[in-house]
């Protein structure tokens, strides 16, 4: 069961997805509880650091967030979608843009799923994107350093998405994983068919 209201579409998850332990809170919007995705070892990759809060050690109240962008040509017609599941809902994403690149969509994906949870959540987003995951775990404190220059003292690309992605992350407890892209997982394989709906949607009219 699917309701749809512009670009956000919310369901019940089904029996027989592949997910894993009931966590109790976690949340966006006003909702509440959630089903987290269980990803081998194989699937994922722990950062073992947050952005914006404390390190989640245990149990905690989650909301899980599948990111993801596509691009059709790069530069391109471009496409993000995202996946929130919390209590046993699944929130869906998405938008386009006419001339952009996947980067640009992989960061906005990251963005406007964060920006769906409430400041203060807790939450652990899933991404294939290693731009994203190395650029918010490794390489933004010293972009930052540096007033927003590479170490080759170049003008970080899309400073403009960076800075906001920053903004948004800092107001929540958020773990970073990493997890491959087509192979197979239903947050992410979902996720991607929001992105290519989107530019779908966008070059129909």
């Amino acid at each position: 069961m699917a309701f749809v209201f512009g670009g956000v579409r919310c369901r019940r998850q089904k029996k027989g997805i592949r997910s894993a332990k009931r966590v109790r809170a976690g949340f966006w919007g006003s909702s509440a509880p959630t089903e987290t995705p269980r990803l081998s070892a194989s699937e994922t990759r722990r950062q073992g650091k947050t952005h914006g809060g404390s390190r989640m050690t245990g149990k905690r109240d989650i909301v899980t967030v599948f990111p993801d962008g596509a691009c059709r040509g790069n530069p391109g017609p471009g496409g993000w979608g995202v996946l929130i599941s919390h209590d046993g809902v699944d929130k869906e994403l998405f938008g386009s843009e006419a001339q952009t690149t996947n980067n640009r969509m992989e960061l906005l994906a990251a963005i406007h799923g964060l920006r769906a949870t409430e400041s203060g959540a807790t939450v652990s987003v899933y991404t294939d994107s290693q731009y994203v995951r190395n650029g918010v775990t490794q390489w933004m404190v010293n972009w930052k350093k540096n007033g927003w220059k590479t170490a080759a003292r170049k003008p970080v690309k899309n400073q403009d998405l960076w800075q906001q992605l920053d903004e948004v992350a800092g107001a929540r407890a958020v773990e970073w994983y990493w997890v491959r892209g087509h192979s197979g997982h239903p947050g992410n394989e979902r996720a991607d068919a929001l992105a290519n709906h989107a530019i779908d949607r966008l070059l129909t009219g």
